[in-house]
């Protein structure tokens, strides 16, 4: 299959997506197999909260919206411009997929498949329906996928290479098992926001969406901000006071209380406005409901130890003159080519 047919069909499967956005979701006309795949997608998605609690209608629609908007011809072909691929589809690549937000996997599923590869994917026990059913519908689309997508939930045998997110714990058990395999193994990383005092009223309530997008649970949303000696949290505070309806959700608020218990009775001392805590830690990661911070005397000081800690950081939000940081309120709509813990996916992939 050459690439400009593998792009057509991720093209049309961004079609199919864009029926179902944060504004709500529309049939539309001439999308193709919408008659096999509509209403059963969008059962799915009122669905997708009985299997994990965390994936609400609002986030799954998120997710889904941009992944519409990402997969455009214009961004397929920006992206994929800069590799030369290998026509061949020898080799299979197995992935093995975090489930802490909807559709997390599905870059490193779209980046096998591009570069004209097979791919063996085992799903997360948190996120296993909705990307079985958008193959289904890539094979309707382009049939010459058929044979190249396959689903596991047993051991994973016959495969070329490995790309498995997970946490620091399973990295290591991922590196005992496939350390023979060429290999991408992600482990926890987290994202941290860097603020001067000086932000303006739009950039900070913008940057409530890099922390309560997904209640926190990606590695882009931020869980750390450091700040200047003098800084006045109030800011940040009303800022974030249109977010406060995230304490309505049970799971969210079942975690505040906890979290908030535990700091407590430890005698910490917090900031908290009734649906976030901050807490002054070293740390990079934070649990639910919770911000860490960090002040800073020397911005010079603070790029260096951001530049020492790289490995824990998965991107940096700010105003600083900082390569590849990040916009307020852009974390989690990465492009195509806003690679993971910036290892280069397509290269590896056409290296193998």
């Amino acid at each position: 299959m050459k690439l400009e047919n593998r792009i057509s069909a991720f093209v049309k499967l961004g079609d199919f997506l864009s029926q179902f956005s944060t504004e709500g979701i529309v049939n539309k006309e001439h999308i193709l197999y919408n008659d096999l795949f509509f209403d059963i997608f969008k059962t799915q998605i009122k669905r997708a909260k009985e299997y994990n609690g965390w994936f609400t209608d609002d986030n799954v629609l998120f997710s889904l919206e941009n992944w519409a908007k990402s997969l455009s011809i214009e961004n397929l072909s920006k992206w994929t411009s800069t590799y030369t691929f290998q026509e061949k589809a020898d080799k299979k690549i197995a992935i093995i997929m975090a489930g802490n937000i909807p559709l997390v996997g599905f870059h490193d599923f779209l980046a096998v498949l591009i570069s004209g590869k097979n791919v063996l994917v085992k799903l997360s026990s948190n996120d296993k329906h909705f990307l079985p059913l958008i193959a289904k519908y890539l094979e309707h689309i382009e049939p010459e996928f058929k044979g190249k997508i396959s689903f596991t939930d047993k051991e994973l045998v016959d495969f070329d290479a490995i790309i498995a997110t997970g946490s620091d714990n399973t990295a290591r058990y991922f590196e005992y098992y496939f350390g023979k395999y060429p290999s991408i193994i992600r482990k926890n990383r987290n994202s941290v926001a860097i603020l001067t005092g000086n932000e303006t009223e739009e950039e900070l309530d913008a940057f409530g969406e890099d922390i309560f997008r997904y209640f926190g649970l990606g590695c882009r949303n931020v869980s750390k901000i450091f700040v200047p000696t003098d800084y006045d949290f109030d800011n940040l505070f009303k800022a974030i006071f249109k977010y406060g309806d995230i304490i309505n959700y049970n799971k969210y608020q079942n975690n505040y209380d906890y979290n908030k218990a535990v700091y407590l009775m430890s005698l910490f001392k917090l900031q908290e406005n009734g649906f976030l805590m901050l807490k002054e830690d070293p740390s990079y990661s934070s649990p639910i409901a919770t911000l860490f911070y960090e002040y800073y005397t020397s911005e010079e000081k603070l790029l260096q130890k951001l530049k020492e800690d790289k490995d824990n950081i998965q991107c940096v939000v700010g105003n600083l003159n900082i390569k590849n940081s990040v916009e307020f309120g852009k974390t989690q709509t990465p492009n195509l080519w806003d690679y993971a813990d910036d290892v280069d996916t397509i290269n590896f992939i056409n290296n193998l």
